[in-house]
């Protein structure tokens, strides 16, 4: 896939992978601590349409500016992104705490968006799970990672999923940053994983139902029940997956790209 970097903001610049096409564009955006490189399966299954997966602030190659960690930062800048490239109306698929953002982005910037899939996210709210948001920052807050080796992160996500492909284990592995001494760090501090938690927290996607007005794609990994959720939208359908993993982008790609081209 081609890397663009695209400005959004003063001294910001995010960086989009790109896979040329023809006819409606796909916008993909991932989720929280991630990067765009997990919807590269996807996005080769995506029949020779156009493409943009974009990594948000702080995640993959994307700038780490000093501010913007929220969910509304997030959608805000996914309407620059659209700007700036002149992307006719996508499909916009976000996965996680990316689906929390692109529900912002249909509601608030309607024109970009020609149809909805929320994968595994776009539902997430952490006052219905924590019952304070002290108890919600102890549970959530991420390790630190210190002294962990590219070959061990590597290792432990192919125990972890074993029937993830080898690219979908890089990209994982490409969630942090390597030093010169052969350790990795995150690519998102964790203060700033915590002040976008925190907007989750503060900022949770259901006010925000009301206004979106394209078809959307409920895309629930599990046995979750998210029938209520469906029922909240104008025009919504729902496509589980039972036995998969959250990142079923990474986990089933011929099989996510299918049902975003179905939309």
């Amino acid at each position: 896939m081609e890397s663009l970097r695209v400005p959004v903001a003063d001294g910001v610049t995010l960086h989009v992978r790109h896979r040329p096409g023809s006819g409606r564009p796909f916008l993909l955006v991932h989720g929280l601590s991630s990067n765009a490189r997990l919807w590269d399966g996807v996005a080769g299954h995506l029949a020779g349409r156009p493409v943009y997966a974009v990594d948000l602030r702080s995640h993959g190659e994307s700038d780490r500016p000093a501010s913007g960690y929220d969910t509304a930062t997030a959608a805000s800048d996914l309407d620059a992104v659209c700007a700036a490239l002149d992307l006719a109306p996508a499909v916009v698929a976000g996965q996680s705490w990316g689906g929390n953002v692109v529900v912002q982005l249909a509601a608030r910037f309607a024109a970009r968006v020609a149809s909805l899939a929320l994968v595994d996210g776009g539902w997430i709210d952490l006052r219905s799970s924590f019952p304070s948001w002290e108890a919600c920052a102890a549970a959530l807050r991420p390790p630190d990672m210190a002294g962990t080796t590219a070959a061990r992160m590597a290792g432990f996500m192919r125990r972890s999923h074993p029937d993830w492909e080898p690219w979908a284990i890089d990209a994982t592995v490409a969630n942090m940053r390597p030093l010169p001494d052969g350790t990795l760090e995150r690519r998102l501090p964790i203060p700033e994983h915590m002040t976008i938690v925190r907007s989750m927290w503060d900022d949770p996607p259901f006010a925000y139902y009301p206004d979106v007005r394209a078809a959307v794609l409920l895309v629930p990994a599990g046995h979750k029940d998210v029938s209520a959720v469906a029922d909240r939208f104008a025009e919504a359908k729902v496509r589980p997956y039972p036995g998969a993993d959250h990142d079923i982008h990474a986990q089933h790609p011929a099989e996510l790209a299918a049902d975003l081209m179905s939309l």
